[in-house]
């Protein structure tokens, strides 16, 4: 029985289709990463400079208009220095919590720690505040904000009084 027999052989392999839909999908995807890989980059663009800012000389009435509004930028005077304290808009800027300072000699109101109008000088025109009457605790309080300001933000200028000889010189170099 065992001779009439023919061996069974085993049954042919089949021919699997390549094109499978998980075949396509991975082929798909492949091709997708290689794409990424190797197609251009757009150029990288560096942001715009500012403008250059250059050292001079402000009167009161001239650092007026540096409070942040009408696009302009945000100046304010600790001790006779200037500093550009416009990277801080949202504190020094227009709506604030130290507005009161923008275009202005803040020296007085940081060193009593007050932001309120009375802390300025009223007359723009006068002479400027020497802070004589300013006892040692504010006075520390003030050289900390000076030693901040001039940690974070640029000297841009130098606050005088109207008529001092550094406004006749400035001009006179300006002319």
């Amino acid at each position: 029985m065992a001779d009439s027999e023919a061996p069974i052989s085993p049954p042919a392999a089949e021919a699997l289709p390549v094109f499978t839909p998980i075949n396509l999908v991975l082929l798909s995807l492949l091709a997708f990463l290689i794409y990424t890989r190797i197609r251009p980059k757009p150029p990288i663009v560096l942001p715009k400079a500012p403008p250059p800012t250059v050292f001079r000389v402000f009167t009161p009435p001239e650092l007026l208009p540096y409070n942040g509004t009408n696009n302009m930028p945000v100046y304010l005077a600790v001790r006779g220095k200037i500093f550009d304290v416009t990277s801080g808009r949202n504190f020094y800027g227009p709506g604030g919590p130290y507005e009161n300072f923008a275009g202005r000699d803040a020296s007085r109101g940081l060193a009593c720690g007050s932001f309120d109008e009375e802390m300025l000088t009223k007359d723009l025109e006068g002479p400027l505040d020497t802070l004589q009457d300013l006892g040692p605790e504010e006075m520390e309080a003030l050289q900390g904000w000076e030693e901040r300001f001039n940690d974070k933000y640029l000297i841009i200028g130098e606050l005088v009084p109207i008529g001092s000889e550094k406004v006749n010189k400035a001009k006179g170099a300006e002319a």
